[in-house]
Protein backbone atom coordinates (compact mmCIF):
# COMPACT_ATOMS: atom_id res chain seq x y z
CA UNK A 1 0.00 0.00 0.00
CA UNK A 2 1.10 3.81 -0.86
CA UNK A 3 2.02 5.20 2.34
CA UNK A 4 -0.49 8.71 1.42
CA UNK A 5 -2.91 5.36 0.09
CA UNK A 6 -2.34 4.19 4.33
CA UNK A 7 -2.53 7.48 5.87
CA UNK A 8 -5.72 8.45 3.94
CA UNK A 9 -7.17 5.14 5.61
CA UNK A 10 -5.72 5.50 8.96
CA UNK A 11 -7.26 8.77 9.51
CA UNK A 12 -10.58 7.64 10.45
CA UNK A 13 -9.07 6.25 12.99
CA UNK A 14 -8.60 9.60 14.46
CA UNK A 15 -12.24 9.88 15.28
CA UNK A 16 -13.15 6.70 16.41
CA UNK A 17 -12.03 4.62 19.56
CA UNK A 18 -8.63 3.74 20.29
CA UNK A 19 -8.30 0.06 18.63
CA UNK A 20 -5.72 -2.38 19.64
CA UNK A 21 -5.84 -4.10 15.82
CA UNK A 22 -6.97 -2.53 12.90
CA UNK A 23 -6.56 -4.00 8.72
CA UNK A 24 -7.75 -3.32 5.67
CA UNK A 25 -8.51 -4.95 2.81
CA UNK A 26 -10.79 -4.49 -0.54
CA UNK A 27 -10.04 -3.84 -4.01
CA UNK A 28 -8.43 0.09 -3.79
CA UNK A 29 -5.58 -2.28 -1.70
CA UNK A 30 -5.67 -4.81 -4.50
CA UNK A 31 -7.48 -4.65 -8.13
CA UNK A 32 -9.21 -7.74 -8.40
CA UNK A 33 -12.42 -6.18 -8.94
CA UNK A 34 -14.29 -3.13 -8.25
CA UNK A 35 -15.19 -3.51 -5.07
CA UNK A 36 -15.29 -0.80 -2.43
CA UNK A 37 -13.03 -0.25 -0.02
CA UNK A 38 -13.35 -2.53 3.49
CA UNK A 39 -12.47 -1.31 6.89
CA UNK A 40 -12.27 -3.67 9.33
CA UNK A 41 -11.42 -2.47 12.87
CA UNK A 42 -11.65 -4.29 16.32
CA UNK A 43 -11.62 -2.15 19.70
CA UNK A 44 -14.16 -2.50 23.03
CA UNK A 45 -17.60 -0.41 22.94
CA UNK A 46 -19.16 0.64 25.77
CA UNK A 47 -21.47 3.31 25.63
CA UNK A 48 -24.71 4.38 24.39
CA UNK A 49 -26.26 3.14 21.17
CA UNK A 50 -23.02 1.44 20.56
CA UNK A 51 -24.12 -1.18 23.32
CA UNK A 52 -27.04 -1.95 21.87
CA UNK A 53 -24.97 -2.92 18.40
CA UNK A 54 -22.58 -4.83 20.20
CA UNK A 55 -25.33 -6.67 22.35
CA UNK A 56 -27.29 -7.46 18.70
CA UNK A 57 -23.78 -8.59 17.26
CA UNK A 58 -22.93 -11.13 20.49
CA UNK A 59 -26.52 -12.65 20.74
CA UNK A 60 -27.89 -12.83 17.02
CA UNK A 61 -24.67 -12.39 14.47
CA UNK A 62 -21.38 -13.64 15.44
CA UNK A 63 -19.62 -11.10 17.95
CA UNK A 64 -19.04 -8.70 15.05
CA UNK A 65 -21.02 -5.66 13.57
CA UNK A 66 -20.31 -3.89 10.19
CA UNK A 67 -21.48 -0.17 9.11
CA UNK A 68 -21.29 -0.55 5.02
CA UNK A 69 -22.35 2.68 4.58
CA UNK A 70 -19.53 5.23 5.78
CA UNK A 71 -18.51 8.46 3.90
CA UNK A 72 -14.66 9.10 4.50
CA UNK A 73 -12.69 12.06 2.57
CA UNK A 74 -14.98 11.25 -0.19
CA UNK A 75 -14.90 7.56 -0.03
CA UNK A 76 -17.37 5.07 0.74
CA UNK A 77 -15.92 2.55 3.33
CA UNK A 78 -17.13 -0.10 5.60
CA UNK A 79 -15.44 -1.27 8.78
CA UNK A 80 -16.60 -3.76 11.25
CA UNK A 81 -15.91 -3.80 15.02
CA UNK A 82 -15.51 -6.94 17.47
CA UNK A 83 -14.30 -7.07 20.93
CA UNK A 84 -10.36 -8.52 20.73
CA UNK A 85 -11.37 -11.80 23.26
CA UNK A 86 -13.99 -12.22 20.47
CA UNK A 87 -11.66 -11.79 17.43
CA UNK A 88 -8.64 -14.09 19.39
CA UNK A 89 -10.82 -16.47 19.87
CA UNK A 90 -12.26 -16.97 16.33
CA UNK A 91 -9.15 -16.95 14.91
CA UNK A 92 -7.83 -19.79 17.43
CA UNK A 93 -10.27 -22.01 17.45
CA UNK A 94 -12.44 -21.25 14.44
CA UNK A 95 -15.85 -21.35 16.85
CA UNK A 96 -17.71 -19.06 14.28
CA UNK A 97 -15.55 -19.11 11.14
CA UNK A 98 -15.95 -15.71 10.49
CA UNK A 99 -12.87 -13.56 10.94
CA UNK A 100 -10.52 -16.25 11.08
CA UNK A 101 -11.62 -16.94 7.42
CA UNK A 102 -11.16 -13.09 6.19
CA UNK A 103 -7.31 -12.94 8.06
CA UNK A 104 -6.40 -16.33 6.28
CA UNK A 105 -6.22 -13.33 3.38
CA UNK A 106 -4.01 -10.61 2.36
CA UNK A 107 -4.68 -8.09 4.70
CA UNK A 108 -3.02 -4.27 5.26
CA UNK A 109 -1.97 -3.61 8.93
CA UNK A 110 -2.75 -0.47 10.22
CA UNK A 111 -2.61 -0.97 14.07
CA UNK A 112 -1.70 -4.70 15.89
CA UNK A 113 -0.90 -3.11 19.59
CA UNK A 114 -1.20 -7.22 20.25
CA UNK A 115 1.26 -8.67 17.49
CA UNK A 116 -2.08 -10.57 16.45
CA UNK A 117 -0.77 -11.04 12.76
CA UNK A 118 2.62 -12.62 13.65
CA UNK A 119 1.55 -14.51 16.75
CA UNK A 120 -1.92 -15.70 17.15
CA UNK A 121 -2.93 -15.64 13.08
CA UNK A 122 0.49 -17.74 12.39
CA UNK A 123 -2.05 -20.58 14.01
CA UNK A 124 -4.99 -19.69 11.91
CA UNK A 125 -2.76 -19.65 8.70
CA UNK A 126 -1.29 -23.17 9.87
CA UNK A 127 -4.50 -24.84 10.20
CA UNK A 128 -5.52 -23.51 7.10
CA UNK A 129 -3.02 -24.95 5.31
CA UNK A 130 -3.64 -28.18 6.40
CA UNK A 131 -7.46 -27.86 5.85
CA UNK A 132 -6.49 -27.07 2.36
CA UNK A 133 -4.00 -30.16 1.98
CA UNK A 134 -6.56 -32.14 3.53
CA UNK A 135 -8.91 -31.00 0.10
CA UNK A 136 -6.60 -30.89 -2.63
CA UNK A 137 -5.01 -34.03 -4.71
CA UNK A 138 -1.71 -35.48 -4.40
CA UNK A 139 -0.39 -32.91 -7.25
CA UNK A 140 -1.51 -29.32 -7.13
CA UNK A 141 -0.12 -26.12 -7.92
CA UNK A 142 0.45 -22.93 -5.55
CA UNK A 143 -2.69 -20.82 -7.56
CA UNK A 144 -4.81 -24.14 -6.11
CA UNK A 145 -3.38 -24.14 -3.05
CA UNK A 146 -4.53 -20.51 -1.93
CA UNK A 147 -7.94 -20.65 -3.92
CA UNK A 148 -8.40 -23.45 -1.57
CA UNK A 149 -7.55 -21.62 1.16
CA UNK A 150 -9.43 -18.98 -0.36
CA UNK A 151 -12.32 -20.80 -0.46
CA UNK A 152 -12.95 -22.39 3.00
CA UNK A 153 -14.33 -19.27 4.40
CA UNK A 154 -17.02 -19.45 1.27
CA UNK A 155 -18.00 -23.03 1.93
CA UNK A 156 -21.92 -23.15 2.67
CA UNK A 157 -21.76 -19.26 3.06
CA UNK A 158 -25.86 -18.43 2.05
CA UNK A 159 -24.44 -15.56 0.13
CA UNK A 160 -23.00 -17.71 -2.66
CA UNK A 161 -26.28 -18.75 -3.44
CA UNK A 162 -27.32 -15.13 -4.57
CA UNK A 163 -25.27 -12.08 -3.45
CA UNK A 164 -21.94 -12.78 -4.01
CA UNK A 165 -19.81 -13.03 -7.68
CA UNK A 166 -19.10 -16.68 -8.45
CA UNK A 167 -15.64 -15.91 -9.56
CA UNK A 168 -14.80 -13.93 -6.62
CA UNK A 169 -12.42 -16.63 -5.10
CA UNK A 170 -10.20 -17.23 -8.38
CA UNK A 171 -10.36 -12.71 -8.46
CA UNK A 172 -8.88 -12.70 -4.95
CA UNK A 173 -6.24 -15.11 -5.77
CA UNK A 174 -5.20 -13.90 -9.20
CA UNK A 175 -5.07 -10.35 -8.21
CA UNK A 176 -3.15 -11.08 -4.60
CA UNK A 177 -1.24 -13.95 -6.11
CA UNK A 178 2.36 -12.47 -4.23
CA UNK A 179 0.63 -11.56 -1.31
CA UNK A 180 -0.83 -15.15 -1.03
CA UNK A 181 2.72 -16.32 -1.43
CA UNK A 182 4.58 -14.00 0.81
CA UNK A 183 2.04 -15.44 3.80
CA UNK A 184 2.15 -18.66 3.06
CA UNK A 185 5.53 -19.70 1.37
CA UNK A 186 7.19 -20.41 4.83
CA UNK A 187 4.59 -22.59 5.87
CA UNK A 188 4.88 -24.88 2.95
CA UNK A 189 8.72 -25.05 3.38
CA UNK A 190 7.33 -25.74 6.70
CA UNK A 191 5.24 -28.64 5.61
CA UNK A 192 8.11 -29.75 3.08
CA UNK A 193 10.39 -30.17 6.27
CA UNK A 194 7.86 -32.40 7.61
CA UNK A 195 7.43 -34.63 5.04
CA UNK A 196 3.61 -33.11 3.83
CA UNK A 197 4.80 -31.56 0.62
CA UNK A 198 7.73 -31.31 -1.90
CA UNK A 199 7.87 -28.46 -4.59
CA UNK A 200 8.44 -30.10 -8.01
CA UNK A 201 9.95 -28.66 -11.07
CA UNK A 202 6.42 -29.68 -12.80
CA UNK A 203 3.75 -27.62 -14.05
CA UNK A 204 1.86 -29.05 -10.89
CA UNK A 205 4.61 -27.73 -9.13
CA UNK A 206 3.74 -29.22 -5.40
CA UNK A 207 3.28 -32.72 -4.63
CA UNK A 208 1.89 -34.04 -1.24
CA UNK A 209 1.73 -36.91 0.62
CA UNK A 210 -1.45 -39.01 0.45
CA UNK A 211 -0.78 -41.84 2.85
CA UNK A 212 -3.27 -41.88 6.18
CA UNK A 213 -0.51 -41.15 8.44
CA UNK A 214 0.17 -37.87 6.83
CA UNK A 215 -3.78 -37.33 6.58
CA UNK A 216 -3.55 -37.92 10.64
CA UNK A 217 -0.89 -35.34 10.95
CA UNK A 218 -3.51 -33.08 9.03
CA UNK A 219 -6.20 -33.30 11.11
CA UNK A 220 -4.54 -33.28 13.96
CA UNK A 221 -3.29 -29.47 13.32
CA UNK A 222 -7.11 -28.33 12.92
CA UNK A 223 -8.37 -26.45 15.16
CA UNK A 224 -9.84 -27.91 18.39
CA UNK A 225 -13.46 -27.11 17.97
CA UNK A 226 -13.14 -29.17 14.67
CA UNK A 227 -11.38 -31.86 15.61
CA UNK A 228 -13.80 -32.29 18.34
CA UNK A 229 -16.98 -32.32 15.64
CA UNK A 230 -15.23 -34.54 13.66
CA UNK A 231 -14.61 -37.31 16.60
CA UNK A 232 -18.58 -36.81 16.71
CA UNK A 233 -19.00 -38.01 13.53
CA UNK A 234 -16.32 -40.82 12.76
CA UNK A 235 -15.80 -41.79 16.28
CA UNK A 236 -12.22 -40.99 18.48
CA UNK A 237 -9.61 -43.05 19.84
CA UNK A 238 -7.88 -42.70 22.99
CA UNK A 239 -3.62 -42.04 22.85
CA UNK A 240 -1.35 -42.98 25.84
CA UNK A 241 1.62 -40.43 25.66
CA UNK A 242 4.93 -41.38 27.14
CA UNK A 243 4.31 -38.89 29.81
CA UNK A 244 1.09 -40.39 30.20
CA UNK A 245 -1.39 -37.85 29.10
CA UNK A 246 -4.42 -39.34 27.37
CA UNK A 247 -5.36 -37.63 24.32
CA UNK A 248 -7.90 -38.45 21.97
CA UNK A 249 -7.83 -38.37 18.57
CA UNK A 250 -10.30 -38.68 15.56
CA UNK A 251 -10.93 -41.84 13.82
CA UNK A 252 -9.80 -41.66 10.20
CA UNK A 253 -10.43 -44.79 7.83
CA UNK A 254 -9.18 -42.99 4.84
CA UNK A 255 -8.21 -39.55 3.54
CA UNK A 256 -11.24 -39.14 1.17
CA UNK A 257 -12.87 -39.90 4.86
CA UNK A 258 -11.83 -37.48 6.99
CA UNK A 259 -11.92 -35.06 4.11
CA UNK A 260 -15.34 -35.38 3.70
CA UNK A 261 -16.36 -34.95 7.49
CA UNK A 262 -14.19 -31.77 7.73
CA UNK A 263 -15.45 -30.38 4.79
CA UNK A 264 -19.47 -30.75 6.24
CA UNK A 265 -17.99 -29.41 9.49
CA UNK A 266 -16.97 -26.23 7.95
CA UNK A 267 -20.16 -25.89 5.57
CA UNK A 268 -22.22 -26.14 8.47
CA UNK A 269 -20.07 -23.84 10.45
CA UNK A 270 -19.87 -21.15 7.86
CA UNK A 271 -23.84 -21.81 7.08
CA UNK A 272 -24.58 -21.03 10.63
CA UNK A 273 -22.03 -17.64 10.96
CA UNK A 274 -23.36 -16.02 7.70
CA UNK A 275 -27.13 -16.47 8.61
CA UNK A 276 -26.75 -15.24 11.80
CA UNK A 277 -24.35 -12.51 10.31
CA UNK A 278 -27.16 -11.89 7.84
CA UNK A 279 -29.51 -11.54 10.62
CA UNK A 280 -27.75 -9.01 12.49
CA UNK A 281 -26.88 -6.41 10.16
CA UNK A 282 -30.43 -6.58 9.35
CA UNK A 283 -31.13 -5.77 12.95
CA UNK A 284 -28.44 -3.42 13.44
CA UNK A 285 -28.27 -1.10 10.38
CA UNK A 286 -32.05 -1.09 9.77
CA UNK A 287 -34.41 -2.37 6.62
CA UNK A 288 -33.51 0.31 4.44
CA UNK A 289 -29.81 0.26 4.52
CA UNK A 290 -29.76 -3.39 4.54
CA UNK A 291 -31.83 -3.77 1.54
CA UNK A 292 -29.65 -1.28 -0.11
CA UNK A 293 -26.35 -3.14 0.78
CA UNK A 294 -28.17 -6.82 -0.42
CA UNK A 295 -29.23 -5.40 -3.49
CA UNK A 296 -25.58 -4.32 -4.55
CA UNK A 297 -24.05 -7.56 -3.47
CA UNK A 298 -27.15 -9.04 -5.59
CA UNK A 299 -26.51 -7.01 -8.38
CA UNK A 300 -22.73 -7.85 -8.28
CA UNK A 301 -23.98 -11.56 -8.38
CA UNK A 302 -26.18 -11.12 -11.11
CA UNK A 303 -23.65 -9.71 -12.96
CA UNK A 304 -20.69 -12.26 -12.47
CA UNK A 305 -23.89 -14.78 -14.15
CA UNK A 306 -24.43 -12.92 -17.36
Amino acid sequence: METSEREELASLLTVLPPVDFCCVYGSTLHPNNQDKVNHYASWMVHLGGARLITQVADKVGVGVHFNPFVSWNDRKLKYGVVRMNDLVQDILDWNRFYLSGRLQKPVHLLVDNLDIQEDVNSVNKRAAVSAALLLLPSKFTEEDLYAKICSLSYMGDLRMLFAEDTNKVNKIVKGQFDLFQSMYKPLLEECETKNLLRFSSAETNLVQDSSLSSSRSLVSSLPASVRSQMRKLLGEKKILSETGRVSREVCIGSREEAAKCMEKVMKRRVMVSSARQAVSGFLAAGAINATVYLSQKMRKAWNSRS
